[in-house]
């Protein structure tokens, strides 16, 4: 399966979604650095209150 958060068109189309979906969600916190994917996903986990398997299959789900 391929990792949705390395390909930045993807992961700008992801990022819309997302921001559909959970309107608390901003640009700072949705901001992919690479390299850094584990530190964003963990801040998503708690501003979302989402497991890390809860948060990837979200989205994954596009």
């Amino acid at each position: 399966m391929q990792d949705k958060t390395t390909s930045s068109g993807n992961w700008n189309e992801q990022k819309t979604r997302l921001k559909k979906e959970f309107p608390a969600l901003t640009d700072k916190d949705l901001f992919f650095e690479i390299g850094r994917k584990n530190e964003m996903m963990a801040k998503l986990q708690v501003k979302l209150g989402k497991t890390k398997e809860e948060l990837q299959r979200i989205i994954d789900a596009s």
